[in-house]
């Protein structure tokens, strides 16, 4: 089944951007898809049929929405007890996921906005310009799923080093149509003495890619946030 195509926007130079992302290890790229090809990726977006993702007492879930609702309220309970003390002093998440790589890789393609973006981001023009931009000659394929992040939702501080994962750079596709910064959602960069050297806003057809491995967290959304965080996300690896 045949789709749209995205391309990358004219006028993006990666050696023209190498050394900022030589010098810091990350980058933040504004406009980095066409204005209406960001907006139809943006717009499949919010049609997602989401599953609940969360890491909790070093287990990982998926539960469909549907399903999480049937789980009774003394358990749900429980569930946010454990979250909520786990994440005071480890690794811990809760956000909405749809797994993009495994439906392509499984062959269960429907056609539309948010396969063409797993088509661009392994496109031979993507790979070269992120090759160019890292100086870095190993870029061999990526993978993506579509996150949403609603009010509450948080990812703490990790570096995504993981053994055998051939984890190169990790990357932030944005499409949230509008954000502001103090409700939370932040991509943020930690340094050695716990300060948060920078922070990226999730400001819509913008990427973030950075150096594995590398500190960093996505702050919690604030309960008044007028919106959903929305992206596609993972990781160029190596074979």
């Amino acid at each position: 089944m045949t789709g749209p195509v995205l391309s990358l926007a004219p006028g993006l130079d990666p050696a023209r951007l190498a050394p900022a992302f030589a010098r810091f290890g990350r980058l933040h790229m504004p406009g980095v898809l066409p204005p209406d090809q960001a907006r139809a990726v943006g717009a499949a977006l919010a049609g997602t049929p989401w599953h609940r993702s969360m890491h909790v007492g070093g287990k990982s879930y998926d539960f469909a929405l549907e399903t999480l609702e049937t789980i009774p309220a003394e358990r749900q309970a429980a569930l946010e007890t454990a979250l909520v003390e786990g994440g005071r002093a480890g690794f811990q998440y809760r956000f909405d996921a749809w797994r993009l790589s495994d439906l392509v890789e499984a062959g269960q393609r429907a056609g539309g906005p948010l396969e063409a973006v797993y088509d661009l981001l392994n496109s031979e023009a993507f790979l070269r310009f992120v090759r160019t931009l890292t100086n870095d000659p190993r870029p061999a394929y990526v993978d993506a799923q579509a996150t949403r992040y609603r009010a509450g939702d948080f990812l703490t501080a990790h570096d995504d080093g993981v053994e055998g994962k051939n984890r190169l750079y990790a990357y932030v596709l944005n499409f949230t149509p509008a954000w502001r910064t103090d409700w939370g959602g932040l991509l943020a960069f930690h340094d050695a003495d716990g300060h948060v050297a920078e922070a990226y806003a999730p400001t819509f057809n913008a990427l973030n890619i950075f150096r594995v491995p590398q500190l960093h967290a996505v702050t919690q959304v604030a309960s008044y946030a007028a919106g959903e965080r929305l992206s596609v996300t993972g990781w160029i690896r190596e074979r």
